[in-house]
This record gives C-alpha cells, sequence and structure tokens, in this order.
C-alpha cells in the first residue's frame, strides 16, 4: 500500500511538472505579447503623448514593457525550477509571479482611471497645447504631434479650425500670412493653411479632440485588457507552483 502511495504521488508531480513547464512556454509567449503592446504603444504612438498633460498613458505602457521583459525572465526561470525540482527555485518563481501579477494589475487600474479622466483632460489642455506651444522653439516634439494628430485624423484645431485664430503663431511673421498650420490641409502644398476654405482645409469635419480621445481610449483598452488578463492567467501558474511545491516536500528523498 505504501509503495502505491509513493508512484500515486510521483505520478502527480511528473504532471504538475509538465503542466507548469507548458505553463511557463506560453507564460514566455504572452510575455512578449505584453512587451511589444508597451514597446507599441511607446514607440509607434509616442507623438501623441507630448500633448497630453498627465504622464498616466505613458506610464501604463512603461509597466506593461517592464512586467513583459520580467516575464519572460520568469518563464525560463519556471522552466529550470520546475525540472530541476528545486523548492528554493520555486520560491523564488512564485514570488516573480507574484511581483508580476501586482504590476500588471496596476497597469490595468491605471488604465482605468486615466480613461475616466480623459475627457476632462483633453478638454482643459489639448487646445491650449495646441495654439500655445506650435511652432515655439523647445517644443518640436508638440508641433510635430500636432501636424501628425491633424494629418494622421483629419481633423483641424482642438474643437474646429477656429481655435487656431488664438494661436500665438499665426500671430508671428514666421506663419507667413497662415490661418491655420499646413498640416490641416486636405492636400499639402507649401503654404497652403493661408486659405481656410472647407474646400482646401479640415474646416467641416470637426476639430481633434474628440477623434484623439477615441484613439487613446482604444489602446487604453488593449493596455488594460491585456494588463488584467495575463495578471488573471498567472493565477493559474501560481496554484500550479503551489501545487507542485507542496508534492515535492512531501515526497521521500
Amino acid at each position: 500500500m505504501g509503495e502505491y502511495d509513493e508512484k500515486k504521488e510521483t505520478c502527480g508531480t511528473i504532471c504538475l511538472k509538465y503542466l507548469l513547464f507548458s505553463f511557463n512556454f506560453f507564460f514566455w509567449l504572452a510575455g512578449g505579447a505584453v512587451m511589444a503592446v508597451g514597446v507599441w504603444t511607446l514607440v509607434e504612438k509616442s507623438d501623441y503623448i507630448s500633448l497630453l498633460s498627465s504622464g498616466i498613458y505613458a506610464a501604463t505602457a512603461y509597466i506593461l514593457v517592464i512586467a513583459g521583459a520580467i516575464v519572460m525572465v520568469t518563464g525560463i526561470l519556471g522552466c529550470c525550477a520546475t525540472f530541476k525540482e528545486q523548492r528554493q527555485l520555486l520560491r523564488v518563481y512564485f514570488v516573480l509571479l507574484l511581483c508580476i501579477f501586482l504590476l500588471e494589475i496596476l497597469a490595468g487600474i491605471l488604465a482605468y482611471i486615466y480613461y475616466q479622466q480623459l475627457n476632462d483632460e483633453l478638454k482643459q489642455n489639448l487646445r491650449e497645447t495646441m495654439t500655445s506651444k506650435y511652432k515655439r522653439v523647445g517644443e518640436e516634439s508638440v508641433t510635430e504631434a500636432v501636424n501628425k494628430l491633424q494629418q494622421e485624423f483629419k481633423c483641424c484645431g482642438s474643437n474646429n479650425s477656429q481655435d487656431w485664430q488664438d494661436s500665438e503663431w499665426v500671430r508671428t511673421p514666421e506663419a507667413e500670412g497662415r490661418k491655420v498650420p499646413d498640416s490641416c490641409c486636405k492636400t499639402i502644398t507649401p503654404h497652403c493653411g493661408i486659405r481656410d476654405h472647407p474646400s482646401n482645409i479640415y474646416k467641416v469635419e470637426g476639430g481633434c479632440i474628440t477623434k484623439l480621445e477615441n484613439f487613446i481610449l482604444e489602446h487604453l483598452r488593449i493596455i488594460g485588457a491585456v494588463g488584467i488578463g495575463i495578471a488573471c492567467v498567472q493565477i493559474i501558474g501560481m496554484i500550479f507552483t503551489c501545487c507542485l511545491y507542496r508534492s515535492l516536500k512531501s515526497e521521500p528523498y
């Protein structure tokens, strides 16, 4: 009877080892996906970050990059701990899983909080940023972001093209008579911003605030869903780790 129990425990341990190994393989792939989402947000869409007064949007992306990198390292550590059957490594692995879990939950919470306050922030700051910082020395990133925003989303100004009448740049000689930046034009040519007719600029299509808000909200949903989704999966990994740890502890040496 004792031999049967010992074999039963050994079979259970083997099953747990392979379950945890499989988990770690997919967990490693998930870490790459998490890091990719964070890097994509920071690199591909970094221009728009300069238009936001709050750093929460960037912070959520940085957290995902860090968490994703740690996930990939942890996945490798988990495989080593599983097959070497070292309880000390399993403890380290469990602690890392817990830290990543908390990081990703934090990213999800930050994304949700910013999701709630984004509309107010854009209403308060986007118009002022566009009209006061456009083409100013030292604000090249804002200028580039505004031009890209207006072209990519086919919009002009924060609320509408009339916002540019209050722009500090429009009143300077550098504007050379332009009423709006050339990036407001449907077809960009030198000094096309002089003529602000609807046939020439994005006048009736509306301002950029709603389009930028929808764009960021969509990415916040992705960031939040990825962070919380992977965090929930990690609970399974932590359960497997605890079971394997207990199984190894109970087996005779």
